[in-house]
Order: structure tokens, then sequence, then C-alpha cells
């Protein structure tokens, strides 16, 4: 008996496709760890050690202009996660894919018979029609 298991390769791909997933929910989970990081220390830096206290982009404290441009970016980061990749993840792809070859073999298959109709192939059945 083989001592080493085959894993199928449909498996292995939806093995493949849901730790890329994992991945990316754990870069998200990151991001978002790091953003309420830095937002304390924004936070402290400007209220607490009263760093910049006088410097207010749009009107704002520093600190909260900064918080809410890294909060834009935390945003599309969960959207992209979450919503494009379950839109236009592996399975649109695969779709996708399948549309254009589809579309390119009626071209093909199209096109061949034009050039069979133009060029018709001699086979031993129009040889014998011919004599």
């Amino acid at each position: 008996m083989d001592s080493k298991k085959t894993i199928d390769p449909e498996i292995k791909e939806l093995y493949e496709n849901a730790h890329q997933r994992v991945k990316q929910k754990k870069k998200l989970m990151t991001h978002v760890v790091i953003f309420i990081a830095g937002a304390v220390i924004f936070i402290v830096l400007n209220v607490l050690i009263g760093y910049k206290s006088d410097f207010r982009p749009l009107g704002m404290d520093w600190f909260v202009t900064a918080i809410l441009i890294w909060l834009f970016f935390l945003i599309i980061h969960a959207i992209n996660v979450f919503m494009v990749n379950k839109l236009m993840g592996k399975e649109w792809e695969e779709k996708q894919m399948n549309r254009l070859v589809e579309k390119q073999l009626e071209k093909v298959s199209k096109l061949q018979k034009k050039v069979d109709k133009k060029h018709p192939i001699e086979t031993e059945k129009t040889k014998k029609e011919a004599e």
C-alpha cells in the first residue's frame, strides 16, 4: 500500500482558494489591530502630550484627520476582502474564462465552415464521386 496520500486536484484547488481567503482575512484583521493601536497613539500624542496641538488641517485636530484618512483605507481594504473578492473571486473568473473560450470556439467553428466551403478537402468519398 502506498504510504503517500494523493489529493484530488479539485480538492487541492478548493483548499488553496480557502487558504488564500484566510490569508486575506488575516491581513485585514492585522490592519484593524494596527489601525486601533495607531489611532490610540495619535490621540495620546495630541491630547496627552500636546504634539502639534495647534496644527489643524481641514479645521480638525491633525490626529482626527489622520485617523479618518486611515479609516478610509481600512474600509477600502475590507470592501476588497469581503465584497469585491466575493463578486469577482475564483468562481467568477472561471465563468468568465469558460464564456470567452466558448465564444472563441464558436468563432473558430464559423471560420472553419467558411474555409471548408471555399476549399473543400478531397476525401475518398469525393474522389469516388468525381470519377
